[in-house]
């Protein structure tokens, strides 16, 4: 039976959740490009409810699980958004949004696997549901039909999703590997960030550019735009782990800290811990009574005895904690360096021309880092 849980609203709202909302656009032509944007994402909207339905019942209903639970479509909105550097919203456009919002949610799936998590847009994770098995799977056949849809758009697109699963996968693999012996851990975790989030976020932004038609020297800041930005939006997500407002990330406070997934607070503040005795003291209480399993980024896991003879400690000693790393000083480093990131993404936008794209962008690039209010 298909698990129940309701459809999320998207249509217009969508525009305004990513800043490109008409109160920002004061000229017709802004307000012809938002609209533009939004009939394009009821476009998109609707090819991916035909893109991931399948005529196998169980792949059916196992691939528009998580479609239906929601999301933002941030990377196809980009897609549309750089698009109207060119020609607009083409037919190809709109066909590479698909490809590669399923290329997103396919990789949903498999870090959930990979992370253990219970829940994901509000709703019990997949291998919650079907088992992991069933979840590594369904991601695989969304891989494997949003490789279909840009096969159809020609070589160039075919390379751009290879080369953007590439290293999503290598991102993953070195994530789940740690760091080498000697190299700092935080700079790995930043390259893990923008393997992972970035380049598919950068793939996202150069598929408007290249089949919109628009001029090939466009390509370079748009990638490198949507690298940084990709790297801003995860480290804020590093941030809205511990937000205190569960019924608004549609995670338990503290859901990644708990499961031992590492996170730049906990990087900072494994750093912090060397020469700060309080901070050593809540790493020390994080190791102890929330993560199960000790990454292997800020020490040697937990041995079985230890599991075994461990007390658990009770929802509120945990809830305390995460709380504590909230406010934390390694918490508001990484809000500021989320913060910097996202500059250095305006940044990358220089060349292109002024105009409401460019203004698009700088306000998609606020609305990011302004999602940890």
């Amino acid at each position: 039976m298909k698990p129940s849980h309701p459809v999320a609203r998207r249509g217009s709202a969508l525009a305004a959740n990513l800043g490109v909302s008409e109160r920002l656009f004061a000229s017709t032509a802004d307000r012809a490009m938002a609209k533009a944007i939004d009939a394009g994402i009821e476009r998109v909207e609707a090819g991916l409810m035909r893109e991931v339905s399948f005529a196998d019942s169980i792949a059916d209903v196992s691939t528009r699980y998580l479609l239906e639970a929601g999301g933002k479509r941030v990377r196809p909105m980009l897609t549309l958004l750089t698009a109207q550097l060119g020609a607009g919203v083409t037919d190809d456009v709109v066909t590479a949004a698909e490809a590669i919002e399923i290329t997103h949610l396919g990789s949903l799936y498999h870090d959930d696997v990979m992370d253990d998590s219970e829940r994901r847009r509000g709703v019990p994770s997949a291998q919650t549901v079907w088992g992991n098995s069933v979840a590594i799977l369904t991601g695989d056949l969304l891989f494997a039909r949003a490789s279909q849809l840009m096969a159809s758009l020609g070589e160039r697109a075919i390379s751009l999703q290879a080369n953007t699963f590439e290293r999503l996968v290598l991102g993953q693999l070195h994530e789940t590997v740690g760091p080498a012996e000697g190299d700092d851990p935080i700079a790995h975790y930043i390259q893990v960030l923008s393997d992972k989030t970035g380049s598919l976020i950068a793939s996202a932004a150069q598929s408007g550019v290249v089949f919109s038609g628009a001029d090939p020297g466009f390509e370079e800041p748009i990638v490198e735009f949507g690298e940084k930005i990709g790297v801003a939006f995860q480290l804020i997500d590093d941030v809205i782990d511990l937000s205190p407002q569960p019924e608004e990330t549609g995670k338990v406070p503290g859901t990644d800290l708990r499961a031992g997934v590492v996170t730049l607070p906990l990087l900072r503040l494994a750093e912090l811990a060397k020469t700060d005795a309080a901070s050593a003291d809540l790493l020390a209480r994080i190791r102890r009574d929330v993560i199960v399993v000790t990454p292997p980024d800020i020490g040697d896991p937990l041995d079985t005895n230890t599991l075994a003879s461990r007390i658990v400690p009770s929802r509120a000693t945990v809830d305390a904690i995460v709380a504590e790393l909230r406010e934390h000083e390694a918490t508001r480093a990484t809000l500021a360096e989320a913060h910097r990131w996202a500059r250095d993404a305006v940044a990358a936008l220089a060349p292109l021309p002024e105009g409401s794209v460019k203004k698009a962008l700088t306000r998609f690039a606020e609305t990011i880092v302004e999602r940890q209010s």
